[in-house]
């Protein structure tokens, strides 16, 4: 069943509940949900839900993965498919297929995200998409395995970090306190 707008309300209504200083800069994501827009359609240039996901190894490294299109290191994650059944699910998807690590592996810490983050994403007008908003609702995982194959469609490489060299600081704040 795809991802409603009711659960994406309820998975941002629980993390506000735990991070109510978030309430102003997420003030978008519950005005395009108020005026029932689809969040989960890619083709929403207002701003669409995408997950991200933060897996940890047992040192407390972060996984990192070099993405094609941005060049840019960044956290595993992506746009929502329509057979994913949560958010949480959706994270843990993206991160099994870009980094290959063994899905039986990956545990979720906690069932709410570690952070949501609102940021643009350039217009590619090979897609004929605009310049657009991202939603990155962010879980965090731990795991004891290694990177599998890569999608190398969407990954060039992948790199084990200190949980410190996270660029936000609040991402690497909550991550931080997470693995203490």
């Amino acid at each position: 069943m795809p991802i409603t707008a009711t659960h994406i309300r309820e998975v941002l209504d629980g993390y506000l509940d735990a991070h109510p200083d978030d309430n102003d800069r997420l003030a978008p994501v519950r005005t395009l949900l108020a005026a029932s827009a689809d969040l989960t359609s890619r083709k929403e240039f207002r701003g669409h839900v995408t997950v991200g996901a933060v897996l940890t190894d047992a040192s407390g490294r972060v996984l990192h993965i070099k993405h094609l299109a941005l060049d840019r290191w960044l956290l595993p994650g992506g746009h929502l498919e329509p057979e994913d059944a949560g958010l949480l699910e959706a994270a843990r998807r993206e991160l099994i297929e870009e980094t290959g690590v063994t899905g039986s592996a990956v545990v979720p810490v906690g069932r709410r995200p570690v952070h949501i983050d609102t940021h643009s994403i350039p217009g590619n007008p090979a897609k004929g998409e605009p310049e657009h908003r991202h939603f990155d609702f962010r879980f965090l995982f731990r795991t004891s395995a290694d990177i599998g194959e890569l999608q190398t469609d969407e990954v060039s490489a992948a790199v084990w970090r200190p949980a410190r060299s996270i660029e936000s600081d609040v991402l690497r704040a909550r991550v931080l306190q997470a693995l203490s």
